[in-house]
């Protein structure tokens, strides 16, 4: 009896704390309301693609039914007769009285982790036909034959986004762990994950974006981005930070690094154990890294001669004029490579060796082809954001941050999605996750000349694309250049970002594949031995006959590779430097002021 009357008590406060969470879940579903209302109405081509390309995949469809019916009529039935067979065996256990699941010959796939997804009849049965429509889908688009290659691109990206959406394991009545977690906490987790919802919303203004990671976990300066150094100039587009030495003597020649201004530069900087830029200064390099502006509205009518003239030229000579140098050697990473490539381009038709070499990390110089990122450089998607950033000034962060993570939506949408919003997680406290939700703005000239004229016309490749008015070529570059790529990247594809250094007029030209994509390949240390990286001495010519003569090097980190590279393009050893001198005067310390989230206001410099 006392056993019974104990049970029956922590029935009741389970029933009761249920009660008290459902009430709360209506409380802030009332705020959820009131966060989305505060959404602004942006164009709808920033939503997704135009039903051009829907248009385009039926009557491709349809067109192939009719050349070749048999084909789709065999399609059909094939998957007809899968869809019935794993009915029958579905039933098959349950006549038996088999609380149990049949046998799952299917591939194995992460998201369908938890036991019950092969254990438990309901959500095996939910998985094999999600699977197996999954499997339908593909091969129906994979087939279509009358698509020209951009298209067939487009309608297999959007359909997989339509498909991965649609999983069982993203709504809470199908999804295994997200019931247990709720039953086990009497409701808790539903409320926790609706606060982490309406935070999240009303973080951005109405707009969803899912946050990767704990922001109160890291301070920028405090924990991360904490190599010693100091901003020693600043103008309307950029600080300038100079490092403080490790090492007695340094290479003569110094080196300036321009990373992309579509993120923050201190994912070279994240921790001093992963950070590119201390391992760059503690092999004896005088170094100096840009940190762009966050621009607002009052950017609108800034564009890429901005850039090149207020950040890559003079940042240049204040490296020189610090240093005393005729000299520098340039790093471009991403967007910042491409712009590199401009200004060396327009330095090389001015006849003006201010640069020794250049680097370029994961780099497109030709944009024939963009590699997974060309799904959003269609007209509709173009002229969408021509139209935005001519009411808006800027290209807001939201769009970028969105755009990007639907390349990898299963990683960086669904799955912390889940984890946040129906199991009530905290997000966590992972540095590179709290990097990549430090997003930036992009000013709204600068944004519709790099996407039309670079990425959708091709521009630079083409030798059309102006510098203060005057077209430069990648053939006037005569310097020692060395290019790293990376082998999954998603953004910056590796042939393509091959094809466009062979197009370069250096007959010193150096290419390094690493391995992983657009960042883990880049921030590889030496100590990690995760990644490895590809060589190869002979003139650069295809991508296919780079990798047939390529030497492998497994485990091995590019970083020591390229820093004898540079090593030899740096001239002797000279005392090493301090931050800043007479005529740039230390304004603050590393990581400066413009490295904040919150958009600066354009000054005068």
């Amino acid at each position: 009896m006392i056993k019974m009357a104990i049970t029956q008590n922590k029935s009741n406060e389970s029933l009761a704390r249920l009660n008290a969470n459902l009430a709360k879940v209506e409380e802030l579903s009332k705020r959820l309301t009131t966060a989305l209302s505060q959404r602004k109405s942006s164009d709808p081509a920033l939503s997704g693609p135009s039903q051009d390309v829907y248009m385009k995949a039926a009557n491709a469809y349809f067109s192939d039914v009719m050349q070749n019916p048999s084909r789709m009529i065999e399609s059909q039935v094939s998957y007809w007769g899968k869809t019935l067979q794993h009915y029958v065996d579905a039933q098959s256990v349950l006549l038996k009285g088999e609380v149990k699941a049949p046998e799952d010959n299917l591939p194995k796939d992460r998201r369908f982790s938890n036991p019950m997804w092969d254990e438990n009849p309901f959500f095996n049965y939910l998985k094999q036909q999600y699977l197996l429509n999954a499997e339908m889908v593909a091969e129906t688009v994979s087939g279509l034959e009358n698509l020209d290659p951009i298209e067939r691109k487009r309608v297999e990206y959007f359909t997989q986004q339509i498909v991965d959406m649609m999983s069982p394991t993203n709504f809470f009545g199908t999804n295994p762990d997200a019931l247990e977690r709720a039953v086990a906490t009497d409701g808790e987790s539903l409320v926790a994950g609706l606060e982490n919802l309406v935070r999240d919303i009303e973080a951005n203004n109405g707009e969803l974006l899912v946050n990767l990671a704990d922001k109160s976990a890291f301070e920028v300066g405090k924990n991360i981005a904490t190599t010693p150094g100091a901003v020693v100039y600043r103008n309307k587009m950029m600080e300038l930070i100079q490092y403080s030495p490790t090492t007695e003597t340094v290479h003569e020649t110094p080196l300036i690094i321009f990373p992309p201004w579509i993120n923050k530069f201190y994912i070279m900087d994240l921790k001093p154990q992963n950070s590119l830029i201390k391992w760059i200064v503690d092999q004896g390099f005088t170094l100096f890294v840009v940190s762009w502006v966050n621009p607002d509205q009052s950017y609108a009518d800034v564009g890429m001669d901005d850039y090149i003239r207020d950040g890559y030229l003079r940042g240049m000579a204040e490296v020189r004029r610090i240093c005393g140098t005729k000299q520098v050697n340039a790093v471009g990473y991403c967007i910042a490579g491409t712009t590199l490539s401009l200004t060396l381009g327009h330095l090389a038709k001015a006849g003006d060796n201010t640069v020794k070499s250049a680097t370029f990390f994961t780099t497109l110089t030709d944009f024939v082809d963009p590699g997974e990122v060309g799904v959003f450089l269609t007209d509709d998607f173009v002229d969408g954001i021509a139209r935005q950033v001519a009411v808006d000034g800027i290209l807001d962060k939201t769009f970028m941050s969105r755009t990007f993570s639907f390349l990898r939506s299963n990683d960086l949408i669904y799955q912390p999605a889940i984890k946040s919003y129906m199991m009530g997680e905290a997000p966590p406290a992972f540095d590179l996750l709290f990097w990549n939700g430090d997003g930036t703005n992009l000013p709204a000239k600068m944004s519709v000349e790099y996407i039309q004229g670079l990425c959708q016309q091709n521009g630079l490749a083409k030798g059309e694309f102006p510098v203060f008015g005057d077209p430069v070529k990648l053939s006037d570059i005569k310097l020692p250049i060395c290019a790293i790529a990376c082998e999954t990247d998603h953004i910056a594809a590796w042939k393509s970002s091959y094809n466009g250094m062979a197009q370069f007029g250096s007959k010193d030209k150096t290419f390094i594949m690493a391995q992983s994509g657009h960042i883990a390949g880049i921030v590889n240390p030496p100590n990690k031995n995760k990644y490895g990286h590809y060589t190869n001495d002979a003139p650069l010519t295809t991508p296919e006959d780079f990798m047939a003569g390529a030497t492998f090097h497994e485990k091995q980190s590019w970083w020591p590779t390229w820093g004898t590279w540079l090593a030899k393009q740096s001239g002797k050893q000279v005392e090493a430097r301090e931050p800043g001198g007479p005529d740039n005067p230390v304004l603050a310390a590393a990581p400066g002021t413009y490295v904040g989230a919150v958009p600066a206001k354009k000054t005068e410099s």
